[in-house]
C-alpha cells in the first residue's frame, strides 16, 4: 500500500480522503445543493474575472483575479458555516508534502525541458507565456506567481472545486475504490483549463489541462494545498526561465 508517514498520523493513498478533506461529513447521497453551489461559484468567478479583469477601476488587474478566486472559494464555505480545514489548510504532513513535491519536480521538470527543447528544435515557438504585472522584475514576478497566481488558483480549483467534486462523486461511485478520486482529478483539471480558455481567449490555453492534472493529483496525494501551490509557482517560474533561455 502506498503510504506517507506523518509525525502523528499515517496518510495512505487508499485512506478515505473524506477523513481530511471532507471532515467527518461523509456524504450518503448526491448533494444537489452543493452541485448547484459549485457550478454557480465557477460560473460567477470566471465570468467576473472575464468581465471585470480588463475594466476594473477598483484595483489593479493583476490583483483582481486572485481576489475574485479567493472570495469565490471561501465565501460559500463561510456562509454554510463550515471550517476551512477541508480546503487543505493543514500542517500535519508538511514534510511528506515537500517530499512528494520534490520527486514530482525531479521527474517532470527535466521531461518538460526535453519536450520543449525538441519542439523548439523543430521550429515550434512557446505557445503559453506566464502573465506578470507590468514592469516587474524577477523577484517581484516570482513573488506574484506564488502569492497571487498559485495561491488563489489552487485555493479555488483544488481546495474548493476539487474538494466539492470529491464530495459529489463519492456517493455516486463510492463502491469503486479510488475511482471517484481520479474523476475529481480529471474534472478539476478540465475546469482549470476551461477557465483559462475563457479568460485568456485562446484555445491554446487548453494546454493548462496537463499541469492541472498534476496539481489535482498532488492535492489528492498529499491531502493538502501546500504541494499544489508550491508546484504551481515553481512550474510557472521554470517555464518562464525556459522561455527566456530558448529565446
Amino acid at each position: 500500500m502506498d503510504c506517507l508517514s506523518g509525525q502523528q498520523n499515517i496518510v495512505c493513498f487508499d485512506t478515505p480522503v473524506e477523513d481530511s478533506l471532507l471532515l467527518d461529513d461523509e456524504p450518503k447521497i448526491f448533494n444537489s445543493t452543493l452541485f448547484i453551489e459549485t457550478l454557480l461559484a465557477v460560473v460567477v468567478a470566471v465570468g467576473a474575472i472575464k468581465v471585470l479583469g480588463d475594466n476594473s477601476t477598483f484595483m489593479p488587474v493583476w490583483l483582481m483575479t486572485p481576489v475574485i478566486l479567493i472570495v469565490a472559494a471561501l465565501l460559500p464555505i463561510a456562509i454554510r458555516g463550515e471550517g476551512f480545514r477541508r480546503l487543505g489548510f493543514t500542517i500535519d504532513n508538511i514534510k511528506d508534502s515537500l517530499v512528494v513535491l520534490g520527486w514530482t519536480c525531479f521527474v517532470l521538470f527535466p521531461f518538460t525541458f526535453c519536450g520543449l527543447w525538441i519542439l523548439k528544435s523543430f521550429g515550434f515557438d512557446f505557445l503559453l507565456w506566464p502573465i506578470s504585472p507590468v514592469g516587474s522584475n524577477w523577484i517581484s514576478w516570482i513573488f506574484y506567481q506564488f502569492m497571487y497566481v498559485a495561491l488563489a488558483e489552487e485555493v479555488f480549483f483544488r481546495g474548493y472545486v476539487q474538494g466539492n467534486i470529491l464530495r459529489l462523486t463519492k456517493p455516486v461511485i463510492g463502491k469503486w475504490p479510488r475511482k471517484w478520486q481520479w474523476i475529481s482529478i480529471g474534472i478539476s483539471a478540465a475546469c482549470f483549463a476551461a477557465a483559462h480558455i475563457i479568460i485568456q481567449g485562446h484555445i491554446v490555453s487548453a494546454m493548462t489541462f496537463l499541469p492541472g492534472l498534476v496539481l489535482s493529483w498532488l492535492f489528492i496525494r498529499t491531502q493538502s494545498l501546500l504541494a499544489p501551490i508550491l508546484f504551481h509557482g515553481l512550474a510557472n517560474a521554470f517555464y518562464q526561465a525556459m522561455s527566456i533561455g530558448f529565446a
